[in-house]
């Protein structure tokens, strides 16, 4: 069962919405805007054909796909698959400061550091790395795939305790929520204007979820955080961005935190569908297509593995239904024919009409 976000909470993060983002679009004018900037008005999958065991399929025709929406087979109007290098991948390490003790921010550096130096630093993919702090997003300078030269720059960057939060209670909360969307919407819409597939790495335990029982939303609260989760879905799809959640904790902090986002894992299609969890790191993940990692220590083994979605996979493209109303969402699935794969991707999209 869904459980509502404590009126209080979401009060202090919607009023955080309005006083921080001068200048913001209302949800359908924003998610129009970006839908526009979608190129040919073309809905652009990179799907892994996933087996319940095993690295993923390579080698499948377009045959082998069924692309459904809102349960309707669609006519694929691109097809490529895609292996190693010859897929036009970036990919953005974001190290978390701000949701994660100091601690465990050391340690995670230390991970990403490992990472960075395997294979004598030769990164298959160029990456960029920043830093999100009590004062936003801090880049690490542009992409490399000098895995040294990005192990330089990490060294270098001092990486501060964080101050939000530690005694300033549930506002404090709603602090680092909306400090944590706004570097992920800053992300999303920056990547949104260069070519190609991105992979988001986001090392983090997750932001604050601002969930509680028996507190409803009023209709306002419920339609500005629905416009965001259109706002942040529709950057996503139009950057072709693939969210992956890693969690620097792991098997030493395993807690309700690592498992009750899956309570809100269905998108939600209207307003009064909606609670502030819906904006949660791991749930985003998991919608985009990507990974929500929770009880591994291994960071660096984790970094890897959410790479290996780069070594084979296949971008498709569909052309979207039209709307018969602002902000339709819709539902996707791929089917794969042969064996025991499924076809992971983004989970829907919003449209207008």
């Amino acid at each position: 069962m869904r459980r509502h976000a404590p009126l209080v909470v979401v009060c202090g993060a919607l009023a955080l919405f309005a006083s921080t983002a001068p200048g913001r679009q209302n949800g359908s004018a924003a998610a129009a805007n970006a839908q526009a900037q979608v190129a040919d008005n073309t809905i652009h999958l990179d799907v892994v054909a996933e087996p319940k065991s095993g690295p993923a399929i390579s080698g499948l025709q377009p045959p082998d796909f069924t692309v459904l929406d809102n349960s309707a087979p669609q006519p694929l109007t691109a097809f490529s698959p895609r292996s190693g290098r010859d897929g036009h991948v970036e990919v953005v390490l974001v190290l978390d400061d701000v949701n994660a003790e100091i601690t465990v921010v050391e340690e995670a550096r230390r991970q990403v550091d490992k990472f960075l130096r395997l294979e004598a630093g030769a990164l298959a993919h160029p990456m960029a790395i920043a830093i999100l702090t009590d004062k936003g997003l801090e880049p690490l300078g542009g992409f490399s795939t000098d895995g040294n030269d990005l192990s330089a720059r990490l060294s270098k960057a001092a990486i501060p305790p964080r101050s939000l939060g530690r005694s300033s209670g549930v506002q404090g909360n709603a602090e680092i929520f909306q400090l944590s969307i706004r570097a992920f919407e800053q992300i999303a819409m920056g990547e949104g204007t260069r070519p190609g597939r991105k992979m988001l790495l986001w090392i983090s335990p997750g932001w604050p979820m601002l969930v509680g029982p028996h507190v409803d939303l009023n209709t306002k609260q419920q339609q500005e955080i629905f416009n965001e989760i259109v706002r942040l879905n529709t950057e996503m799809l139009r950057a072709r961005l693939t969210l992956y959640s890693l969690d620097p904790s792991g098997l030493n902090d395993v807690g309700l935190h690592s498992t009750y986002y899956k309570s809100f894992l269905k998108a939600v299609s209207k307003p009064t569908e909606v609670n502030a969890a819906d904006l949660a790191l791991q749930v985003l993940a998991v919608q985009s297509g990507g990974l929500a990692l929770t009880t591994e220590n291994d960071l660096a083994s984790q970094i890897r593995r959410c790479l290996t979605d780069a070594d084979n996979y296949y971008e498709l493209a569909i052309d979207p239904k039209p709307a018969a109303q602002p902000n339709e969402y819709h539902s996707l699935v791929v089917k794969i024919a042969k064996g025991d794969a499924t076809g992971r991707t983004r989970m829907g999209y919003y449209t207008q009409p």
